[in-house]
């Protein structure tokens, strides 16, 4: 078994219309557990710029098409040994929490 790449993870997320976790993505692959790709998701730092250079050649402007960027947090208030919780601010919660951090692209 070799470590997920960051090859591995973009095919996986292109490969599923619906649940985008890493449990998920440990579920449906044969060479990866859970604790790998954990680890590789604390490690690999995807940048804003990296993602417009990568996904430009393929964006055809139009007029009637957007591109939508939507954050939220997951509340995880109640873990206690989830790698990758934080303290951020909830707009949900008007404050502060415990969560998981989550930017959407459609």
């Amino acid at each position: 078994m070799g470590n997920v790449t960051r090859l591995d993870y973009c095919q996986y997320l292109l490969s599923t219309p619906i649940n985008y976790t890493l449990t998920h993505f440990a579920d449906h692959s044969e060479r990866f557990s859970h604790d790998m790709i954990n680890r590789y998701m604390a490690g690999d730092h995807i940048t804003p710029h990296l993602v417009g250079e990568k996904v430009s050649p393929y964006l055809i402007p139009s007029e009637q098409g957007y591109v939508i960027f939507d954050d939220t947090v997951l509340d995880k208030r109640y873990s206690f040994n989830i790698a990758l919780v934080r303290r951020q601010y909830s707009g949900n919660a008007h404050g502060v929490i415990k969560g998981i951090g989550v930017v959407t692209c459609v």
